[in-house]
């Protein structure tokens, strides 16, 4: 049974929460616009600098389900208060460090929380909303996430150019401070299940369409981290343009996912199958123009802003885990989080791997197509593993 006493109207409530969401965002996608800065002072090679952002990944990839197991019976709002504090002092960390070795620690320490965060903080936003809107109220929630890209991610990748790389972690810290603050004064007391506990959160993990979801997201979202990565190098290096392009084009990619979290958000509580297939073809057409098209800013600007509706994608499939693992939902929740940030490690490791045989710039948007391509297959997968459960249903 869940306690829950009286709080905030649910649209504060979910504003306090998008607040984690923006922080994140500036922190993660951020540390990927403003990685030529920091690999020149600590001396690493661009490819390697990329090795940050791998850190981070296995960060939330190892942090999400140990504190979901681990805080199963923890109040929600407590928990995300915890969250939110460790967030910001680990990028206090690597606004601090000063070595290369200290700074990929604490971007690993940063990683831990992210998956647990947008899990609790989607199913607190879900318990507030109507049945019918639930995924739109998660779509609410990472929509922080893709508010950083229109305002956050272009205020730091400029900080990084005029100011220095440092004060774009800095920036962080009182956004990820001032959420633990709104959540703790505006957020319900939601309690756990009374019969909460890690292995009931791990019966979830017996569910093959858990594991074929999770493996939509860590395969198919791997091209659009692959692209955004690299972006400001092709930008500069490859079309030929200024640094000051740079903060445009990320400006353009974030309204994009601003956009596509509302559309998919919508999509998803219609059909949450349909809405993400429609998602990864369109990722897949998107990197296959940007690969044609990477040496003219002007017309990868319309690229990227249909290529961030795609990021609508991460909303769908975290209602669909919602979904299937109604009973032990923070498990599962919370790896969908993991589930994106392997492919966050994933999409720029293959990125690389094409630069480094000679491929050129404008190959990574034929390794992000192929990433996509497989994960529309996977999600084909996955309808077809669904589809005598429903008739089952349907006959019962």
């Amino acid at each position: 049974m869940i306690r829950q006493e009286t709080a905030a109207h649910p649209m504060l409530v979910t504003l306090a929460l998008a607040l984690g969401g923006f922080a994140i965002g500036v922190a993660e996608f951020a540390t990927m616009s403003i990685l030529p800065y920091f690999s020149a002072e600590f001396g690493v090679s661009e490819a390697v600098a990329g090795h940050s952002i791998a850190a981070y990944a296995i960060g939330v990839c190892v942090g999400a389900p140990l504190i979901a197991l681990g805080a199963a019976r923890m109040a929600r709002r407590s928990l995300l208060v915890l969250l939110m504090g460790l967030y910001a002092l680990a990028n206090g960390l690597s606004a601090i460090a000063p070595d290369w070795t200290l700074f990929i620690a604490s971007r690993f320490v940063a990683g831990l929380p992210h998956g647990a965060f947008f899990g609790v903080a989607g199913l607190m936003a879900a318990s507030l909303a109507p049945p019918e809107r639930r995924a739109r109220a998660v779509a609410s929630v990472l929509t922080g996430l893709t508010v950083a890209n229109v305002i956050g991610v272009p205020l730091a990748n400029v900080f990084g150019a005029q100011l220095g790389w440092r004060w774009t972690f800095a920036f962080v810290v009182p956004l990820a401070a001032g959420c633990a603050i709104f959540v703790r004064l505006l957020a319900p007391r939601i309690e756990a299940l009374a019969d909460a506990s890690p292995l009931r959160e791990l019966s979830t993990l017996k569910s093959r369409q858990v594991w074929l979801t999770l493996s939509v997201g860590a395969i198919g979202t791997g091209g659009m981290f692959c692209i955004y990565t690299y972006l400001a190098s092709i930008v500069i290096e490859y079309a030929g343009e200024p640094e000051t392009v740079v903060p445009v084009l990320l400006m353009i990619f974030g309204i994009g996912m601003t956009c596509g979290q509302f559309i998919f958000g919508w999509a998803a509580d219609k059909s949450q199958l349909g809405a993400a297939a429609a998602a990864l073809a369109l990722a897949s057409v998107m990197m296959i123009v940007f690969w044609a098209v990477a040496g003219n800013v002007w017309l990868i600007a319309p690229v990227l802003l249909i290529l961030g509706c795609s990021g609508g994608l991460s909303s769908v499939l975290q209602a669909r885990l919602m979904t299937l693992a109604s009973d032990a939902p923070t498990l599962s929740a919370a790896l969908n989080h993991s589930a994106f940030n392997l492919a966050n490690a994933i999409g720029p490791v293959l990125g690389g791997m094409a630069l480094a045989a000679g491929y050129g710039w404008p190959s990574v948007g034929l390794v992000g197509a192929s990433l996509s391509g497989a994960g529309l297959l996977v999600l084909a997968i996955t309808a077809w593993d669904a589809a005598p459960r429903r008739r089952g249903l349907a006959a019962g």
